[in-house]
Formats: C-alpha cells, structure tokens, sequence
C-alpha cells in the first residue's frame, strides 16, 4: 500500500488522474471501476480536461461502477447513473455501451448481480479501480463486518450511512434509500489496481484505521493491506492521525523518477 499525501484533495485528485491517463495510454481498452460521491468530483474534473486538452482518449475504455441505490430511476436526481453521466461521461469520448452501472430498479437483484460479475470477467477483469472511503471505513456499500470474500450484492445501508448520505438528499434522512446494489470486497480485492481517495480531517480516523490499524472486516478497507498495487491519496487533514506519515513522505519523495506518474 502506497500512500501518497498532498497538500489538499484538488492536487491529490490530479495525481490520482495522472495514474488513471498512464494506464488509458499503455492500455487504450482499459477496465476501470468507479466511484461516485464527492471525493472524486475533482479526479472526474481532472480526466475531463485530459481528455479535451491533451487528448487523452477513451473510446476504448470500458468502465463499472461500483454501487447503486436501489429503488431510485436511472433518471433520478441522487441516481448514481445521473451522477455518472452529467460529471464525466457526458464530457469524454466514451462509448454508452461500454458504461456498466448496476441497476437499481432490477427486479430480480440476484440475478442482475450475478451477471454483473459475470460482464466483469467477460470483460478481462477490472484493471484499475477507484475507491473513496465512509466514516466507518466502508467501501463501495460494503458496510462494516462485510465479508471479505463477498461479490456484488444488495446491501442494507448502516444508519451512519443513511446520515452521512443525507446531505445528498437535501439533509432528509428519511428519502435516503436504505438498499443498495454494491460490488463485494472480493471483486474491489481482484482489480489489479486500487486507487483510493480521501479528503478532510473527517476521514482521517478511517485512513488511519485502514493503513495502520489490524486487518478487519470491522473496517472494511483494511483490507486494501493485503492488495498487491493500492496507493491512497490523501490531503494534510486525512493524514492527521497517521502514526508514520513522515515515512510515507519521504518515501514518497524518494522515488525514482520513472516512478512518479503520481
């Protein structure tokens, strides 16, 4: 696990871009996984403007997100789907049928879940995955005490949740859907690449958690330890309660330089 600390989320997002363009220009038919919420708004930002100033093209690309509130119209103004496409797909050059986002108004979930993953593997597998991060350490809606061996699935949302989510639904708790279909630990934990963001004191008992802590489906991102290629970029507030984040930035800083696409 790299973690990479910046100065504030808008240059931690653009060094999360600048991984996202490397891989899109060694692999032009890249799989990337996404996120959706605020924290990525800014990398979202960042790859349009690649794409439109420096031509960073994605009609390749195939793209799968990670979750979905079910119950709520493609159409809908807290959709994930609307989400996706009026802050990044309406402005890049990527092709509707290579867009997967998991359907809320599925009507058998089990059955749409499964083929889900099976759309995943047929498509080679996720190359490189975006992840933000709850409050409680939740990933994707992969709430805490969620396997670690879990695939995409409907969820009940923790209370937390609901409560974190709410400002999304103009601070009324109660027009927060309580289900969700997410991908499960298990698919985030098959993507060759995890590339997790995080802003603001707020989150900074969740990173230290993840990074520092044990190993534990108590806080579910933890596990990205055990990930072979995850880097974690962070801004001063989500690093405060880190124990070793001096070490990380001088390791950091001492990169070769054939190394620093980030």
């Amino acid at each position: 696990m790299e973690i990479i600390i910046k100065e504030n989320g808008s240059v931690a997002s653009e060094a999360a871009a600048r991984v996202v363009a490397r891989l899109v220009r060694e692999k032009p038919n890249a799989v990337i996984g996404l996120a959706t919420g605020s924290t990525p708004l800014v990398l979202y930002k960042e790859m349009i403007r690649l794409h439109k100033e420096e031509g960073l093209d994605f009609s390749q690309v195939s793209t799968f997100n990670l979750d979905e509130y079910i119950g709520l119209e493609k159409d809908h103004e807290q959709s994930y789907h609307k989400f996706m496409w009026d802050n990044l797909f309406s402005h890049i050059n990527i092709k509707p049928e290579n867009v997967h986002i998991p359907d809320g108004m599925a009507v058998d979930v089990p059955a749409f879940c499964a083929e889900y993953e099976r759309k995943i593997v047929e498509a080679g597998g996720i190359d490189l995955q975006v992840l933000g991060i709850g409050s409680d350490g939740h990933v994707g809606f992969n709430e805490p005490t969620s396997s670690f061996a879990s695939r995409t699935r409907i969820k009940t949302l923790t209370q937390q949740t609901v409560a974190d989510n709410a400002r999304f639904f103009a601070g009324d708790e109660s027009k927060v859907p309580h289900h969700c279909i997410t991908m499960g630990i298990g698919t985030i934990m098959d993507a060759r690449m995890n590339i997790m963001l995080a802003f603001g004191e707020g989150k900074a008992e969740a990173i230290a958690a993840t990074v520092e802590g044990p190993v534990s489906s108590m806080m579910p991102a933890s596990i990205l330890q055990h990930h072979p290629s995850a880097k974690v970029f962070i801004d001063e507030g989500a690093a405060s309660t880190l124990k070793l984040s001096d070490y990380y930035r001088w390791v950091y800083n001492g990169k070769p330089e054939w190394q620093r696409d980030a």
